[in-house]
């Protein structure tokens, strides 16, 4: 038995829910939501202290890493593979592992999570070094595969930081750099894909944002270096770079996008003419 108290898993604050009107049930889920924010506000000073700590790391040339089970390995895969279309990095300089690897993004796999070797066989199957920096993400805070990986990670020189939803948890306490977000208890007992689930998506969206901000990936308020992989994003560049670069002609502008894939390459190569 622990020690400590779980947040996530005290009884909720809502009693026979299944009596409800639908109107009842998203005006309560709702009132919890709002607490997200205020809970991860006050976790802002350990929020500041991990990204700065990543940054070091990558700025160095390092890697990041997130690791997890269930819903928390699924947000880290989620923040991961967005960051190649968003800020045109290499698809391996941010990334996500589940427990049970990719079958597990979508079909639960039973007992994955209480393996605690195999965290480590899978972050040495994605080449983790010394020189790069893995955050565990559990909303318990007592997952034994993201544990055992962190123990790992830290027997091999490799800096580690955690997010988790309760207070002085294993995982916090193997982390170099623990983020703990108190969100209280859930609006359905323990179903920490709800508030925990929003809280831990809310941080890693702060992260992998900072992170590239620092890496010079934003300019102003844009995302000069997305990937134009769609009509969509296309006309958004072609937007973008005639307003930075002074252009008038949509088709010309049009044309130095396409031909240097970039809206900074395309920029830079208009101040160059």
């Amino acid at each position: 038995m622990s020690s400590f108290i779980l947040d996530t898993e005290q009884p909720s604050y809502y009693r026979d829910i299944e009596k409800m009107t639908v109107q009842e049930i998203i005006t309560h889920i709702n009132a919890e939501d709002k607490k997200v924010a205020v809970a991860v506000e006050k976790a802002l000073p350990q929020i500041e202290k991990l990204i700065h700590a990543i940054a070091d790391r990558m700025l160095a040339g390092g890697k990041l890493f997130y690791i997890g089970a269930g819903t928390s390995g699924r947000l880290g895969i989620l923040d991961a593979s967005e960051c190649p279309p968003t800020y045109g990095v290499p698809f391996n300089l941010v990334q996500g592992i589940i427990a049970g690897g990719l079958p597990a993004v979508t079909t639960s796999i039973e007992f994955a999570e209480d393996d605690t070797k195999q965290a480590w066989l899978d972050l040495q199957a994605h080449s983790v070094s010394a020189n790069d920096f893995v955050i565990g993400i559990a909303a318990s805070g007592t997952t034994p595969y993201v544990i055992g990986a962190l123990k790992k990670c830290n027997e091999n020189n490799i800096s580690t930081g955690c997010i988790t939803c309760n207070k002085n948890t294993p995982l916090a306490i193997v982390a170099n750099y623990a983020v703990e977000v108190i969100a209280g208890a859930e609006f359905i007992t323990g179903s920490t894909r709800m508030k925990s689930g929003t809280a831990q998506k809310m941080v890693l969206n702060m992260i992998s944002t900072t992170v590239m901000i620092l890496f010079g990936k934003v300019e102003d308020n844009r995302m000069v270096n997305m990937q134009l992989n769609n009509e969509k994003l296309l006309d958004r560049g072609i937007k973008m770079l005639m307003e930075k670069a002074g252009l008038n002609d949509y088709t010309t502008a049009k044309n130095i996008l396409v031909q240097t894939g970039s809206v900074k390459k395309a920029a830079d190569q208009i101040r160059k003419t």
